[in-house]
């Protein structure tokens, strides 16, 4: 699959990369990308949750009134659930919401998502290049020039480029992922993916194995 190169100005370079079939233009797994974003929503779930039971409540443990002969239902105390200010029955206790999943599947995953992106021409290929010091007004440029400001983006990396993220990181709707670091989520919620020419063999290497 032929894709223009654009550089920072948003205008055409001349030249196009290959973005490889074996990657971009797999026939899409739904239930793996369901599995890959569930797994990424639940990893970031803290799990905190917590009530207390009628063990931890405070008041009295003091029985209210003896077991029999009052001619009414037998009462412990007031730490009893069925009592306002008792404790909860059957509440949230800390947990994990990790779960597990084979790299395959993981794999299998993320090339489906990029796999739609390229079916719904929403991948944007764009030179390298780096910004001189980290100023947002050099992304929101770098948008408008994409006519992409209006929209949700992940700008994709071959390496590390920290001009680059600080100044998008102010940005609503704007995300620049490293190519190892990019998950199924990240694809799957952008409306377009912007890659760097560098990021694109980065992600072959990783993803064609």
């Amino acid at each position: 699959m032929q894709v223009d190169v654009l550089n920072i100005e948003g205008k055409k370079t001349g030249r196009t990369v290959e973005l490889p079939e074996a990657i971009f233009g797999i026939e899409p797994n739904d239930h793996v990308i369901y599995l890959a974003v569930k797994q990424y929503q639940g990893a970031q779930r803290q799990g905190t949750h917590k009530v207390k039971t009628r063990m931890e409540v405070k008041g009295s443990s003091k029985k209210l009134h003896k077991q029999k002969g009052t001619g009414g239902a037998r009462k412990g105390n007031l730490r009893n659930p069925l009592y306002k200010g008792g404790g909860t029955i059957f509440g949230p206790k800390p947990h994990k919401y990790d779960i597990k999943l084979n790299q395959k599947v993981k794999t299998l995953a993320k090339m489906s998502a990029l796999a739609y992106k390229a079916k719904e021409n929403a991948i944007t290929v764009l030179e390298d290049f780096t910004f001189e010091a980290p100023k947002t007004k050099n992304y929101v440029d770098l948008m408008k020039n994409l006519n992409l400001s209006d929209k949700k983006t992940v700008l994709v990396l071959g390496d590390t480029n920290n001009n680059v993220y600080l100044s998008s990181r102010n940005l609503e709707g704007a995300k620049v992922v490293k190519a190892s670091d990019l998950n199924t989520y990240d694809i799957v919620n952008a409306e377009t993916l912007i890659l760097l020419e560098s990021s694109v063999k980065v992600l072959e290497s990783l993803l064609n194995k």
